[in-house]
């Protein structure tokens, strides 16, 4: 039940510090689980914002790069509490799934290894799998309703699968792209536009603070938003920067710092649109883990609360448990979790107070919705290429590389073939699309069933 006193005045520091921690704890089930139970506590049942405003700061957080849910969260809290309200909002999202995946992440780096360990992460790796098939089909259908979309996200796939083209640039290309069609053809381009509310909703305490003329920190200001630049400038890029400085440029957590700092201003499309990317050079290019591990990752990812894209805070841990010299090596993988996880989420902070005084500018402006629309079209392409290369790495044990006229071509080794995983890949298929079983259920019939296997044979 609604409790009409929360609809009068803003919740207190403690009051909202109890609510964040709560939905931060149960925030499982990936950005639209996470968003659907945000509606649920903060617009149905404490009424702090109500429908129409929580749509329009869901609908920039869209146009961001950094895990939408997340930002929503920080939104939400800086507007009824100011940035404190945004700071414990943003952090407890985070926190409680950060804390879990740096303990799951330890106990793989020592006990993978074992063989009923590693029996289960056949399973995880096949659900995993059919969830990114799932990803591709729910962004797809909302993003390809045109021909131009269908073409970008085709050239995306191709682009990125045959010439190993960077991610970022990827997604420049698709926005440049959606912006000159949104100028000429808007029928056409802009595809992702904002949604409006229906039917009446109750008085919420966002509207009543309006009302009282309490949102002031909502108005734009320049001198503010110079401010914000300096701050997190300072936060994000000195220990960016000091990392450099005191353990030179080939040192891996310098490069982790700097890498996934570059991550956290692509990431447009949420955590599997730039999995592929962030494979691709943890993977091939720094060597940190290799491409079953990156599965791994995500499945730990996936049975987590928070936001999927702590699936980085895994590659930073075993990174820096791996390549740093001199230095105990779980002391090392905590050190390298904690320089992923600032400067992977100290910029969705940045986009949010810097930004949200200006949303309405930015939710009304067709051009910026047809970059947005090229952007996500792209994106499909992106997390199909996604789970082609995690499917052929789930199938097959070796996977090599020929280049044929400038083209990177993946190759197999047909004995390498694993039946176990293709079998529990058609069998996660089956649950999640026609049983529609969710993604911990799932996780949990494959990882089991990869164990019977195990035991059997």
């Amino acid at each position: 039940m609604p409790e009409d006193q929360n609809t009068s005045s803003a919740p207190s520091f403690g009051e909202a510090f109890g609510v964040w921690l709560k939905i931060g704890i149960l925030s499982f089930g990936g950005p639209a689980g996470q968003i659907a139970l945000m509606h649920k506590i903060l617009v149905e049942e404490r009424r702090w914002i109500d429908e129409p405003r929580f749509l329009h700061a869901l609908n920039y957080c869209m146009l961001l790069p950094g895990p939408e849910a997340q930002q929503l969260a920080t939104y939400i809290g800086w507007l009824l509490n100011r940035t404190i309200g945004g700071l414990i909002a943003g952090l407890l999202f985070v926190l409680p799934g950060a804390m879990v995946i740096l303990i799951l992440s330890i106990a793989y780096a020592l006990y993978a290894q074992i063989p009923l360990v590693a029996a289960a992460f056949v399973g995880v790796k096949a659900a995993v799998l059919i969830v990114v098939v799932e990803a591709v089909l729910r962004i797809g259908k909302r993003a390809l309703k045109t021909a131009p979309m269908y073409l970008i996200a085709c050239i995306a796939f191709l682009g990125i699968f045959l010439f190993a083209i960077p991610f970022p640039i990827i997604i420049l290309g698709a926005a440049l792209i959606g912006l000159i069609g949104g100028i000429k053809r808007p029928d056409l381009f802009v595809v992702i536009k904002g949604q409006a509310a229906v039917g009446d909703v109750s008085t919420s305490v966002v509207d009543t603070m309006a009302a009282r003329g309490e949102l002031s920190h909502a108005q734009p200001s320049t001198l503010r938003s110079l401010l914000l630049l300096i701050i997190f400038g300072l936060l994000w890029g000195g220990p960016v920067a000091a990392l450099f400085a005191v353990f030179g440029e080939g040192n891996v957590f310098a490069e982790e710092a700097a890498f996934f700092s570059k991550l956290a201003v692509v990431t447009f499309g949420g955590a599997y649109a730039v999995l592929a990317y962030m494979a691709q050079q943890a993977v091939e290019t720094y060597g940190w883990l290799t491409g079953a591990e990156m599965l791994d990752g995500l499945g730990l990812a996936e049975t987590t609360p928070g936001p999927l894209i702590l699936v980085t805070q895994f590659v930073g841990f075993l990174g820096a448990y791996r390549h740093a010299a001199g230095i105990d090596p779980i002391l090392a993988g905590v050190i390298g979790s904690v320089v992923t996880l600032w400067v992977t989420f100290a910029p969705c902070f940045l986009w949010i107070f810097l930004g949200a005084p200006y949303i309405e500018r930015l939710r009304d402006n067709t051009h910026l919705s047809a970059a947005l629309s090229g952007i996500t079209a792209a994106v499909v392409g992106v997390i199909l290429n996604l789970a082609v290369w995690f499917g052929l790495r789930v199938a097959f044990a070796k996977i090599g590389s020929v280049e044929v006229a400038g083209m990177h071509l993946p190759t197999i080794a047909a004995e390498s073939a694993n039946l176990t995983a293709i079998a529990l890949t058609f069998v996660a298929g089956i649950v999640m699309f026609c049983l529609h079983w969710d993604v911990l259920r799932t996780l949990a019939l494959c990882g089991g069933g990869a164990i019977l296997i195990h035991c059997i044979m």
